[in-house]
Formats: structure tokens, sequence, C-alpha cells
């Protein structure tokens, strides 16, 4: 038997964004959506993309009679207005829409437009590559929208080393100066054997598409920004898979994911924002990572978020804020009881959608505070006693949602006193292997949750509008399950009570908020 030695209780914001579609054949077009930005951090509502980035319904929809025809061809490719051709380089210095189809095998695309010009270009059954460089450089303009036409296939592959080495000179497969849009229904495969896979040095937006993305360094990389609004976007890199990087300008720095489907397997961190990373919708897998998600402020709405790292799964640090370090140890609300702790200006909310966490390190991990108002939450933590599941410097207030934390109990930490929504923490004498079914029953022999755990773990929080504060609850181990992992329902017939505990109270070691 595995005595419990500890009991707890558990105790935002709100934020939606909808999405830009798109049509095909001659004439296209899309709806919009939204992100705002401020000073510190980034509001992304489902009102104002249009506004707040470059991005807006006119951007997928022209007239196919004004369209420009460019066939890609080594040394014979073809165009006319708009387009002038030399050798393996194919330059476009104005305003238009321009379908390009064919391959260069070692040549490049270029954009240099007047600043105030969008250039359009449709790819339709392309194939670039490049032995010296990129293949597909923005130099100017106002905004490069590239549309992949349905039922086309697209590849484009840079060279892994590039001739230009200067800090200023493009370093991906499709760079670009200005603002940068992909969207169509067709396929893109981009290849980045130097460094980045897409760039943009201004904003990005990634409004539809079925895009596959493999490289050496950053995956995908909006300076300003970065917003997937649909499309299914695979992205493996050697450093962090989607990211938006801008620490200089104000609002700059944040990333949103919206709609669509985002999977990554990166070297270092999967999705990173200098400033607020935002999933409101849509769904996100980071399968390999060092951190899954990394920002100064991460926000969750809606969508579904799974999460594998070798750190910490959920981390708000770095960005703007100079006041906080993460040294694993907590403060007020969610630290260790008696440590020092600098609390930072950083922030996780979670108030809708589900996040599913299997980290090597702290699980869901703020060097500020963290908030969850709804939403269903599942950590599988990490096994050492060095992390946690739950990792908070400042406050950590639940009031709503449903919270499964599981992990090692030697960092263990509960909710705040800021908490308005109660639960159990229960702390084992000895490990529960990976895969036991773990129930939590009320005085009436009602099961209220089961939770089977991927891990072999000594401690988890447990929070949900199920748990009454004040109420005594048995844990039982064994029995059965009707799902292998995560949150479920099951069955206590043939299992093993472990004891009982109170929702809402603390070991005296811990403290409310506090770390075992």
């Amino acid at each position: 038997m595995r005595p419990l030695r500890t009991s707890l209780s558990v105790a935002a914001v709100a934020l939606a964004v909808s999405l830009a579609g798109c049509s095909t054949a001659a004439m296209s077009s899309t709806s919009t959506s939204s992100a705002a930005v401020s000073s510190t951090q980034q509001v992304v509502s489902a009102s104002t993309i249009s506004e707040d980035t470059h991005f807006d319904s006119d951007d997928l929809t022209w007239d196919a009679a004004s369209e420009v025809a460019v066939t890609l061809s080594d040394g014979g490719s073809k165009a006319s207005t708009g387009v002038t051709v030399d050798g393996n380089t194919v330059t476009i210095s104005a305003a238009g829409t321009y379908r390009l189809s064919g391959s260069l095998t070692d040549g490049k695309i270029v954009v240099a437009a007047g600043d105030s010009d969008t250039v359009r270009i449709i790819l339709d059954g392309v194939q670039l590559g490049n032995s010296t460089g990129s293949p597909f450089v923005v130099q100017s303009a106002d905004e490069a929208i590239v549309y992949l036409q349905e039922g086309s296939t697209n590849t484009v592959t840079d060279a892994s080393t590039y001739t230009d080495q200067a800090d200023d000179a493009p370093n991906a497969a499709i760079y670009s100066m200005a603002d940068l849009t992909i969207a169509g229904p067709g396929s893109l495969t981009v290849n980045g054997k130097y460094k980045d896979g897409i760039a943009s040095k201004d904003g990005l937006v990634l409004a539809s598409g079925n895009v596959t993305v493999d490289a050496a360094d950053d995956g995908i990389r909006g300076k300003d920004y970065t917003a997937l609004l649909d499309g299914t976007y695979t992205v493996t890199s050697g450093d962090d898979g989607v990211k938006s990087d801008n620490d200089t300008d104000e609002g700059r720095g944040w990333l949103l994911v919206s709609g669509g489907s985002l999977t990554v397997n990166a070297g270092d961190d999967g999705v990173k924002a200098y400033n607020t990373l935002t999933v409101s919708g849509g769904s996100v897998t980071v399968a390999k990572s060092g951190e899954g998600l990394e920002a100064q402020h991460i926000v969750i709405s809606g969508g579904d978020t799974t999460i594998t790292s070798n750190d910490d799964g959920v981390n708000a640090a770095g960005g703007s804020s100079s006041t906080s370090a993460d040294t694993g140890m907590g403060g007020p609300g969610g630290g260790m009881g008696g440590g020092s702790q600098e609390v930072g200006d950083y922030t996780v909310d979670v108030s809708g959608g589900t996040l599913t966490i299997n980290s090597e390190g702290d699980g869901l991990d703020s060097n500020g505070s963290a908030t969850i108002s709804g939403g269903t939450i599942v950590v599988n933590g990490p096994t050492n006693d060095g992390n946690g599941a739950l990792d908070v410097n400042g406050d950590l207030t639940v009031a709503g949602g449903t919270v499964a934390a599981a992990g090692s109990a030697g960092m263990a930490v509960t909710p705040g006193a800021t908490s308005t929504q109660s639960g159990v923490q229960l702390t084992f004498d000895s490990s529960v292997a990976a895969g036991t079914p773990i129930h939590i029953v009320d005085s009436s022999g009602k099961v209220v949750a089961t939770f089977v755990t991927t891990k072999t773990i000594a401690s988890l929080v447990y929070s949900s509008t199920a748990i009454i504060d004040g109420q005594t609850y048995t844990v039982y181990t064994g029995g059965s399950a009707d799902a292998k992992a995560g949150l479920t329902t099951g069955s206590i017939d043939g299992a093993e009570s472990m004891g009982t505990v109170t929702a809402g109270q603390y070991t005296q070691a811990q403290g409310p908020g506090g770390r075992r």
C-alpha cells in the first residue's frame, strides 16, 4: 500500500481569433482574422488582424485576367510585363500578380518592387534550387504574398553554404525583407539547408496552405509577428521551430495560432515569441523540443496544444522583463516556503482549450504569475525532484477549468491563496508506476476523477469544479480506466485504497501555494 502524505486546494485572459480561409481557381477570397498588440503584453482579438498586421481579405482576391505568366526553365525562363530575366535570375519589379510554373535547379526569384507595392506570386508547380544562396528573396515591397495553387506541389531548396555572409544578407530558403503572407490550398516543401526555412524581417502571416519545412536552424520566423490562421504546417528544425523575435520595437515580437494545424520537431524551443505567444484555436503539437512554448507572456484560450519537451513544457520567461530569474525555486503563492525568489513580468494565462504536457523539466513554469480559469490542463511532469509539474515564482491562481499535474514530489507546487476553485494534492510515500489508474472518490462513492499517468510519479495535483472545498475524498490506485493516459473515466473495482485527503487543506510544510 502507498499511503498518501498530504492534501491540497487548487484554485486570465480570454482571447479569441478567427481565421481567414481562401478560395481557389481564377479568383481567391478570404475572411479576416485579427491580432492586436500593446506595450507589454499583446492582446489578440478576432476583430483587428487587418488593422494590426499587413493581412486583409483583399490580399487573396485578384482578377485572373491581370496575371502575368512566368515560365521557369534553366537558361530559358520566359515572362513579360514587370519581370526581367538575367540567366537564371528572375526579377519581379512591379506590383501585380505573377503565376510561376516550371523549375530552376540553380536560380533565383527576386522581388525588387516599390515600397508601396503588393506583389502576389502564385506557385503553380514550381521547383526552385540554388547552389550559392537563397532561391527566393523579397528585397523590397510593401507586401509579398506567396499563393499555393490548388493541386500544385512546390519545392524550394537553398544552398548549404551561402556565398554572401554579410549580417544583413538572406539566410533562409524563402527570405523576405517585407511583410510576407503564405496562403492557398496547394502544397509547399521548404528545405532550409543553410539556416532558416521561411523568414520575414517584418511580419509573417500563414493564412493557409499545406507546408512542410525542414531547416538547419529556425524553421519559420517572422520578426515583428508570426500568425498562423489556417492550413497545415509541419516543421523540423535544428534550433527553434516557429518564432517571432523582435526585441526592439514596442508591441512587436508576438506569435499567434488561431486556427490550422502546427506540428513541430525542434532542436531547441518548439514555439517561441519574444513578447506574447497566444493559442486561441487550431492545434499545436510540439513533438520534440528543448522547451515547448516559451514567451514572456503565454496565453491559451482555445485550441488543442500537446507538448513533449526535454526541459520545460510551457515556460514564461525571457522577453523584456529583467526583474526575474528562473532558478527553479518559487516564491509566494507558488514556491518554496521560506525561499527567496524574484517575481518578474511573466505570465501564463489559460482560459480555454486543452493543454497536454509531457516534460522532463518543469511542466508549466512561470517566472512571474500564472492563472487558470478554464480549459483542461494535463501535465506529465518530471521524474526528478529538481523540477516540478507546476513551477510558478509568483501567484498561481486557479479559478476554473480542470487541472491534473503529475510528477515528482520534491519540488511540487500548489496553487495559492488567490485560488477560488478547490482541489486535492496527492503525495505518495512510494512511487506510482506509469499506466496505473488513480481515482479520486467522493464520500458517496462516486468517482469524480480518474487519471492515468504516462510516467512513474510521486505526486498529483487535481482541481476541477467537481472538487468541493472542505470535503473528504478517498484515493485509490489500480482498478480500471477507460483510456491509457490522461484524464478519463474509470472504476475502482479491484483498486487499492491509499487513504483520504481533504480538499482545501495543505500540509504545514507546504503552506498555501507553496512547495513541499
